[in-house]
C-alpha cells in the first residue's frame, strides 16, 4: 500500500484545467459555444469539473508513484480512502499488488529420479480389448440379463400414495450406474417378456435428498435384452482397424504407442520433480490475484454451477498457486537464459506440423492464428527449451 498526497496548488491547477476544458465545449443559453465565463461554467458544472479533476489527479499521481518506486504491477491497483476537500491537498491510499522478484539463485545441482515403466503384456492386451469393445455389436438374447447387457424396460414406481404410476420406457446398460442398484437387481430377475414387481429401497446417497432411504414398490417389464459381442482378434480385425496386414502388426503398433506414452509420462514426471525442487530451493511469493484468476478460469472451463464455486475454489487454490509458481519459474529462466521461442522456432514447428497434416505452412499458420493458438505453441516451444536447459544442468537418475 502507498499513501499518496497531492499538494493543494496542484489540485487547484487541475480544477482550473478541467474548468477550461468544460468551458471550451459546453453550450449555455445566451453564450456562444466555448464563450461562457469560467465562473458561470463552474457554478453550473462544479461537481462534474471536480470529478474530472479528481480522476486526472489520481491517474497522474498513481503513475508517478509507480515510476518513482520502480514497481512492476501484477494487477490493476485500487484506490481507497480518498480525501478531496476544497483548498486542501488530495490524499488517498493506493493498494498495489506487485509482481514478485523471482531471483532463482539456484538452478543447478539437483538430482531427480526418472521412473521407467516398461509396457507389460497385460497393458497391450487391455488396449486391444478396448479396441474390440469399441467395435462390438449388440445381439438379442433370451436369457436373464447380466451386468454389461443392454436392456429395454417399462419401469413404474409408486407415487406418494403408494399407487404405481404409468410406466415409462428406458434403455439401460446394466452396471453402468444409469439405474439404482435395487432396480438393476429387479431387472436381472426377469427374462424378456416377464414382468416383476417388489419393493425397492432408494440409496442413502441418492441425488434427490427427499428420496434417500425410501422404500417403494417398483414394477419392471423387460422388453428385450442385448448382449455385447466382441469381434474376434484376428487379421481381419487388424485390417478393419487400419493399415495392418496382421494382428501381429497391430499388436506391435499398440505396444510401440504405449511405449511412447510411457516415455512421455516419465518425462513429464521428471519435469515436475525438477520444478518442485526449484520451487523449494527458490522461495518467492506469487500474486494472489493471478491465483484467483486461474481458479476462476478453471471454474468457467468446467462450467461449474455457482453453488459449487466456493468449494471448488477452496480445493483447487493450492493447485492453482503451484501452477502460477511453475509458470513464473519457466518464464524467468527463459528470459535469463535467452530461451524464449523465436519467430524462426515457430516457423519451423509450423512447417513440421504442416508436413504431417499434408497442408501448407501458410494455411496452418492462418488456421492457428484464427483459433488463437499461436501463443500456446510459442509457450510450448519455450517450455521445451527451458526443460532441455534444466536437464543439461541437473542430474536425472533412472530408477
Amino acid at each position: 500500500m502507498l499513501e499518496v498526497s497531492v499538494p493543494a496548488d496542484t489540485v487547484r491547477d487541475a480544477e482550473e484545467t478541467a474548468a477550461r476544458r468544460y468551458a471550451s465545449t459546453v453550450r449555455l443559453p445566451g453564450f456562444r459555444p466555448g464563450k461562457a465565463p469560467a465562473a458561470v461554467v463552474r457554478k453550473r458544472f462544479g461537481q462534474a469539473i471536480r470529478q474530472q479533476a479528481l480522476e486526472a489527479l489520481v491517474q497522474e499521481a498513481y503513475q508517478e508513484a509507480v515510476e518513482r518506486e520502480h514497481l512492476t504491477l501484477a494487477s490493476q491497483p485500487h484506490v481507497h480512502d480518498v480525501k478531496f476537500e476544497d483548498g486542501k491537498p488530495l490524499t488517498f491510499e493506493l493498494h498495489l499488488e506487485v509482481r514478485p522478484d523471482v531471483a532463482l539463485p539456484r538452478l543447478s545441482g539437483f538430482r531427480v529420479k526418472r521412473t521407467a515403466r516398461p509396457v507389460t503384456d497385460t497393458q497391450v492386451r487391455d488396449q486391444l480389448e478396448a479396441m474390440r469393445e469399441q467395435r462390438a455389436t449388440w445381439s438379442p438374447i433370451t436369457d436373464k440379463p447380466a451386468p454389461g447387457d443392454m436392456v429395454t424396460v417399462m419401469l413404474s414406481t409408486a407415487d406418494e400414495t403408494g399407487a404405481l404410476a404409468d410406466g415409462k420406457e428406458y434403455r439401460l446398460v446394466l452396471g453402468s450406474g444409469q439405474a439404482i442398484p435395487g432396480i438393476e437387481e429387479l431387472i436381472m430377475e426377469a427374462k424378456p417378456g416377464d414382468t416383476v414387481e417388489r419393493p425397492v429401497r432408494w440409496p442413502d446417497d441418492f441425488p434427490d435428498e427427499t428420496q434417500r432411504g425410501k422404500t417403494k414398490p417398483v414394477r419392471v417389464t423387460l422388453n428385450d435384452v442385448k448382449r455385447r459381442v466382441l469381434p474376434p482378434l484376428d487379421d481381419a480385425f487388424a485390417r478393419e482397424i487400419g493399415d495392418f496386414d496382421s494382428v501381429a502388426a497391430l499388436t506391435q503398433t499398440v505396444r510401440e504407442d504405449l511405449d511412447r506414452h510411457a516415455v512421455r509420462e516419465a518425462d513429464a514426471e521428471v519435469r515436475q520433480r525438477l520444478l518442485d525442487e526449484l520451487a523449494s530451493a527458490n522461495l518467492f511469493d506469487v500474486p494472489p490475484s493471478w491465483v484467483t484468476q486461474l481458479v476462476s478460469a478453471y471454474g468457467e472451463a468446467y462450467q461449474l454451477p455457482e453453488a459449487d464455486r466456493p468449494r471448488f475454489e477452496t480445493e483447487f487454490r493450492a493447485m492453482a498457486e503451484r501452477q502460477v509458481r511453475r509458470d513464473l519459474i519457466i518464464e524467468t529462466i527463459a528470459r535469463r537464459e535467452t530461451l524464449t521461442a523465436t519467430e524462426a522456432d515457430l516457423d519451423e514447428r509450423i512447417a513440421d506440423a504442416a508436413k504431417e497434416r499434408k497442408a501448407t505452412p501458410s494455411a496452418l499458420y492462418a488456421s492457428l492464428q484464427k483459433a488463437g493458438r499461436l501463443k500456446e505453441m510459442e509457450r510450448g516451444i519455450t517450455e521445451e527449451k527451458v526443460f532441455k536447459w534444466l536437464l543439461a544442468n541437473n542430474t536425472v537418475e533412472e530408477s
